[in-house]
């Protein structure tokens, strides 16, 4: 909010009114706070520079009610201008309201006009939320229906904590966010202290602190499963309005302790930490969301703190079956989820070089999200594991596609267990092709490949050798027929590989003949080569021990098993054979 103008504005007419008060008191502390002195201020200018008395009059109540109504029935259609017709339908006189209240003047004005109609408006959207939410508190306190009442209809005849909850679910559904400052003025109001400030205006009545306690407790228990970050983050909001700062210090302790895993973070301590490792003025170094001991929901909203690290791992949060309590599934990112990720990634500056998504579903509609992340130009993203995301050849193509765009600084990516499959490799090889991309490891185990993807691949790679290092193709269906188009790139005098896996990829001896053909040909680099269960023989491997021989060779390890379908009557399939 300190980005805003306006609320700048109001700070320093609020601070300006305070300091030249000979009793100062408290200062505010809370948004609510600000704007009921806020309000305060203006009508007592009002009346100071008309000789007027210093208390609110009825007449000053019945226009600030009124505008009360026009934002309140106004806000949930979003309607941020208004014409003389809303106006009177409100029970507005323009002219009169415009002359007898300086309020009107100050945060209520008359804008411009359109095809000759005067059009009208708040100074700020803001404005209009806490003039919203102080008719509706008003209504609450005086059981006054409420015409055009967009939550239940007898929600005003319900005890207090009973009609906050009410209010919050309804705005908790939205998708826009468009009432969470509404509903955090609202729990604000709540509170004796605003309520005896604004006086007769509200209607005040005295809550006892057993009320006022179980709507505090209404807000922490809140299950927020469904509801997007920013909803949940709202809900520590407004424990603040409602001068509620347990679960602050909470985390607070939870911080500066060194036995952090012992203790158990629910959903709300997990919303309040992500919003304050989000404001810290510290970039954090790494999160990793499974060091933090959290109940299943907890760890999910953790991800609202991706904007303020440099290493975020979000790596296989699972979710209870609803059907079966004890059955464990991948949960899957919304397309807000990864909105908040894209934001930092395009945000000035980032901080974010390494992001860590593994074993979580990610959908189309997601991955176009992440997508725009990935290809902005601020984005410095070195390190992108997707590892076990259910992506379809459809948003493998997408991710490519932003990756070629912004290739320079990315040396990691992993994609393993993806529906990547021939077509969507094609749209990745876009990246390896770029002369600024710098990747150094690319791993696609088990994505439907086939030999087709190995030539696409070695065309790519020949293009642009220089730079990978590892590569990781395991578990797909490439047979000998792969293993040659690769061995073109192996013999190639550019080539940097140390690592190669084809561990299950259906190969027989004739691929260890070409292996070895090829590194004859090109023996410097490759370090590590795994076969793990293909069709070989220990003859086949040994083979490859023959390289040794050769001064140049800097092969040191070759793992190998028996294909599966082979290994019946091995006794122990968990020990590697490595020839070095």
């Amino acid at each position: 909010m300190c980005e805003i103008p306006v609320f700048c504005w109001i700070t320093a007419v609020v601070l300006e009114h305070m300091m030249a008060t000979e009793k100062i008191g408290d200062l505010p502390t809370t948004m609510t706070d600000l704007y009921s002195h806020f309000l305060m201020v203006q009508t007592k200018r009002k009346k100071n520079k008309y000789h007027q008395e210093q208390e609110l009059t009825e007449a000053d109540m019945d226009v600030l009610l009124k505008l009360g109504r026009l934002a309140f029935e106004h806000l949930e259609k979003g309607n941020i201008m208004f014409y003389q017709e809303d106006l009177e339908q409100c029970g507005l006189d323009v002219t009169e309201a415009s002359v007898y209240s300086g309020v009107c003047t100050k945060i209520f004005r008359r804008e411009c006009e359109i095809f000759q109609k005067a059009v009208y408006c708040f100074v700020h959207l803001s404005v209009q939320e806490f003039l919203a939410a102080v008719y509706m508190m008003h209504c609450y306190n005086n059981k006054t229906v409420m015409k055009k009442n967009f939550f239940e209809d007898q929600i005003t005849t319900l005890p207090l904590d009973e009609f906050l909850h009410r209010v919050m679910t309804t705005s908790v559904r939205s998708k826009t966010g468009h009432l969470d400052l509404f509903v955090r003025f609202l729990h604000g109001l709540s509170v004796e202290s605003n309520q005896r400030l604004l006086g007769n205006l509200l209607g005040w009545t005295e809550n006892s602190p057993e009320t006022i306690q179980k709507a505090i407790n209404n807000l922490k228990k809140m299950n927020s499963e469904n509801m997007c970050l920013d909803r949940t983050i709202n809900l520590f909001h407004c424990l603040t309005e409602m001068r509620d700062l347990t679960v602050h210090q909470e985390i607070q302790e939870f911080l500066k302790s060194e036995n952090r895993s012992k203790k158990q973070l629910s959903v709300i301590h997990c919303t309040a930490l992500a919003y304050m490792l989000q404001m810290s003025e510290d970039v954090l170094d790494e999160l990793d969301v499974k060091h933090y001991n959290t109940i299943e929901e907890g760890g999910w909203r953790l991800i609202a703190a991706v904007s303020n690290c440099k290493r975020f791992r979000l790596s296989g949060l699972m979710k209870s079956s609803e059907e079966d309590p004890n059955r464990l599934s991948a949960r899957e990112l919304s397309e807000t989820d990864c909105e908040v990720v894209a934001l930092a990634l395009k945000s000035s500056p980032s901080h974010l070089t390494e992001l860590d998504l593994s074993w979580n579903k990610i959908q189309e509609i997601a991955a176009n999200a992440l997508s725009v992340g990935l290809k902005s130009p601020n984005c410095k993203l070195e390190t992108l594991r997707l590892k076990g995301c259910s992506l379809s050849e459809t948003s493998c193509a997408v991710l490519g596609t932003a990756l070629k765009s912004n290739p320079s600084r990315l040396t990691e990516l992993d994609l393993s267990y993806n529906m990547v499959q021939d077509s969507g490799l094609k749209q990745l090889c876009g990246v390896l092709e770029s002369p600024d991309c710098k990747l150094r490891t690319l791993r696609l185990m088990d994505c439907r490949l086939s030999d087709i993807s190995c030539e696409v691949l070695v065309l790519a790679l020949k293009s642009n050798p220089s730079h990978l290092t590892e590569l990781d193709l395991g578990m797909n269906k490439l047979q000998d027929s792969g293993v040659e188009s690769l061995c073109g790139f192996l013999r190639s005098p550019d080539c940097r590989l140390k690592t190669l896996g084809l561990k299950s990829c259906s190969l027989s001896e004739i691929s260890c003949d070409l292996l070895v053909s090829a590194l004859e040909s090109n023996p410097s680099y490759l370090t590590e080569l795994d076969l793990v269960y293909n069709y070989l023989q220990d003859s086949d491997v040994q083979q490859l021990s023959a390289l040794k021989k050769s001064p140049d060779c800097k092969l040191e390890t070759v793992r190998w098993k028996p294909s599966l379908q082979k290994a019946e009557g091995v006794e122990d399939l968990s020990v590697w054979m490595e020839l070095g």
